[in-house]
């Protein structure tokens, strides 16, 4: 039972829920008030020991340390050294578990792991070396810390079960912590996730993941809040079973995470060599909460997330009860969502079950040592049979990898017939184990986004990936591809001992924090690109819509693909050509064309008849000043930046010439915050039903007014024929710093000019 409190709550003694602050004096002696009482959350102390405002509304915090992995770290890197960095000034940790696989695109992927190894050396930075272990594993396992906070470019950093505030962000954010600039953010609301209850045999972390997420994701329960794990249920939880869940709240669309520690906390620190990194955190004897998420352990059975979101959530047995209804259903809003080919599920279903066609455990979430031997134990003496069905298992880091070795583990899972993959997160972004055209996958990974398996519709490939626990996937290997819900088996879980080898981390990562090399050479290269220059604002802007999508919320997987883009995520201009190549094919040709203006526009050259057009029709309603107005692009969807951290999602658009978003509302924070680094404005709108694809926007005063701290101002649509129809557009909240970041023009330019 997963159930959402309408609204706020107290938590006295960390077991007791309050809704009405009365009864407070005879639960604990005294009245408390709501004030005292969010300051009694763990996450209120982490935040206050990071703030350096001394305003605990509104947050400006350097971090503990940084991570990144090998699609983000070259254009952070490229960005501070822009904007003045001489050295790394906290640890900086940047592993290689995306373009791990270094036969695609050429040589650039592994030129991109030398940039990382000679910057490490020559700013003092950690360097993990490809395979070694997936971005979060290494962190948890040598990073993380009770009352610690991390920064990372991955959406999925999440350390809250290990007593550490992680958050993901794009990558302007970390380039700021470089030059020695702080975080600046609207102290975040908290939200209770009260724990009861066991799991029962064979329900596993992500069972407990995808229930939340499916409970709170549409109605944006936690969005941009922290979830804080409390209750008594925590204490049932394994330590990786914990972490399991933990790294699923990005799916969420929550802030971060943190849970109590305990003495399983404490092991685990002390296993990995690092007992000094744990202290207990409890929230005070009242805490106050801003809504709680009640979840019955014992009652959550294993759970799958359908194509296309983590959120479409079933219990595997409602969906073999009901499979044609609700696969059907899950095509329809499928094909909804992509431009291409069709996603055929229905085909999956036979008289005597579901059939799918491969499963997958994987990187941060599934390839956890305690996942791994659960698979182990449910395929020993069985065989994933030599039909359709395969299986591969990706361990999370090779600490964990010799464990699984030792114990036996990955001779039971290669016995049965599974392949024993490297550590590499490709399974989680569509670089791993693509799918044929047509199958249907079973991961335990993180995301099903669309196109998340390596599919590329518009070229007529189409796969669909279905999110499960790694004990539901190992009990439908051995029953040949047939949907099987773990809790259908009677295993007996060994559960082994878990004993960390961190004798590779010291033979192959290179830790240079605090001796950094300034006279070392950065290894470029010839696909490591310098950031293109970006234009300021211009008092009056003028916008054309050339993309509008309708969808109720666009992933950043949609506005730029990952898989087969990550090769190029050093090279701005070239990764920029994949911008909504799976949306809107047609948007990088229309955004160049609205560029190519804009460059008319500088070297005085004549503008193409259709500005002049626009202009002509606002002269009648508005001055206009067409030699000092930028002529930019801009993309309208109803709620853009679901998913990944990457900047790129707002940096190729940038490069392309855009100069604004306009949404109904954005779908993260971290999104939001990529466009105002990249200098684009993120405006919203209350009726886009007024403009179109290929009609121009025209604001004018917008740089006075941002600067000026406005966040609402006049705008005029130009539709073709020349009417003109007024509208209000707003940019919502802004901090003085990201009002000039947006009128310098980006985040690098901000650095130069102050």
């Amino acid at each position: 039972m997963v159930k959402l409190y309408d609204g706020g709550v107290y938590l006295v003694h960390g077991t007791q829920i309050v809704t009405d602050p009365a009864q407070l004096p005879g639960l604990c002696g005294r009245s408390v008030s709501q004030e005292e009482g969010e300051q009694g959350t763990m996450a209120y102390s982490i935040l206050k020991a990071h703030n350096q405002s001394g305003d605990m509304q509104n947050l400006r915090m350097r971090f503990d340390s940084l991570t990144s992995h090998d699609i983000t770290y070259v254009g952070i890197i490229q960005t501070a050294r822009a904007s003045g960095m001489k050295e790394f000034p906290m640890p900086y940790v940047l592993t290689n578990c995306h373009n791990s696989l270094c036969a695609v695109g050429g040589t650039i992927n592994e030129d991109d792991h030398m940039f990382a190894l000679s910057a490490a050396h020559k700013y003092g930075g950690i360097y993990v070396p490809t395979n070694i272990a997936v971005i979060h594993s290494y962190n948890r396992e040598m990073m993380s810390g009770c009352g610690r906070m991390i920064l990372g470019s991955d959406s999925h950093t999440r350390y809250g079960a290990l007593g550490t505030l992680a958050v993901g962000e794009g990558g302007g954010e970390l380039a700021k912590q470089l030059v020695g600039r702080t975080y600046d953010v609207a102290r975040p609301g908290v939200v209770a996730i009260y724990l009861t209850g066991k799991p029962q045999p064979g329900v596993g972390p992500q069972d407990v993941a995808l229930s939340i997420i499916g409970a709170v994701y549409a109605n944006g329960y936690v969005k941009n809040k922290v979830m804080e794990f409390v209750g008594p249920g925590v204490a049932s939880l394994p330590i990786e079973y914990r972490n399991g869940i933990d790294v699923m709240t990005t799916e969420t669309t929550c802030w971060s995470s943190i849970w109590t520690t305990d003495q399983a906390t404490k092991d685990y620190f002390a296993i990995h060599g690092r007992p000094e990194a744990y202290k207990e955190l409890r929230p005070a004897d009242v805490a106050y909460y801003d809504g709680c998420v009640y979840v019955d352990l014992s009652t959550v059975e294993c759970t799958i997330a359908l194509p296309m979101h983590p959120s479409y959530t079933y219990t595997i047995a409602e969906l073999k009860a009901n499979a044609r209804d609700i696969l059907h259903a899950c095509e329809v809003k499928a094909n909804e969502q992509i431009t291409g080919a069709r996603l055929d599920l229905l085909s999956k279903v036979h008289d005597d079950g579901i059939y799918v066609d491969q499963g997958i455990v994987a990187g941060c979430s599934g390839g956890t040592f305690d996942n791994v031997c659960a698979v182990a134990d449910i395929l020993r003496g069985h065989s994933c049979g030599n039909g359709t069905f395969k299986m591969s298992v990706y361990p999370g880091s090779m600490p964990a990898y010799i464990a699984l070795m030792k114990n036996g583990a990955l001779s039971d899972i290669a016995s049965a017939g599974a392949i024993i993959r490297e550590c590499f997160c490709g399974p989680c972004f569509g670089a791993g184990d693509t799918p044929a055209n047509g199958e249907f996958s079973i991961r335990h990974t993180t995301r099903n986004f669309p196109n998340r398996e390596g599919s590329k519709p518009g070229e007529g490939q189409m796969a669909g990936v279905a999110l499960m626990d790694a004990r539901s996937i190992a009990a439908t290997a051995i029953n040949g591809g047939r949907l099987t819900a773990a809790t259908e088996l009677d295993i007996d879980y060994t559960t082994p001992r878990y004993f960390f080898d961190g004798s590779v981390y010291e033979k192959r990562v290179y830790d240079g924090y605090g001796h950094a090399q300034p006279d070392h050479e950065l290894k470029m290269g010839p696909n490591i690109k310098d950031w293109p220059e970006q234009p300021a604002l211009s008092e009056d802007l003028l916008l054309k819509v050339v993309s509008y999508i309708t969808d109720p919320v666009t992933t950043t997987d949609e506005l730029i693909p990952s898989g087969e883009t990550s090769s190029y995520r050093s090279n701005p201009l070239r990764l920029a050509e994949f911008a909504l190549s799976r949306k809107d094919p047609a948007y990088v040709g229309n955004a160049k064309a609205v560029h190519a203006a804009e460059t008319a526009r500088e070297q005085g050259q004549p503008l193409p008849r259709e500005v002049t057009d626009v202009y002509a029709a606002l002269e009648k309603t508005v001055p206009v000043d067409p030699a000092n107005t930028v002529i930019g692009s801009t993309i309208y969807a109803n709620k853009p930046g679901d998913g990944s951290a990457r900047e790129q999602a707002a940096s190729c658009q940038r490069v392309l010439g855009a100069c604004a978003n306009l949404a109904r509302e954005y779908a993260t924070k971290r999104y939001r915050s990529n466009c105002i680094n990249w200098g684009m404005v993120p405006l919203l709108v209350t009726d886009p039903e007024v403009f179109a694809k290929g009609d121009y926007v025209f604001i004018p005063g917008i740089r006075s007014a941002i600067l000026s701290g406005k966040t609402e101002f006049d705008a005029y649509v130009v539709r073709p024929g020349g009417e003109i129809v007024r509208m209000t557009v707003s940019t919502g909240a802004l901090t003085p710093d990201e009002r000039q970041i947006i009128a310098d023009g980006c985040l690098i330019n901000y650095y130069r000019n102050h």
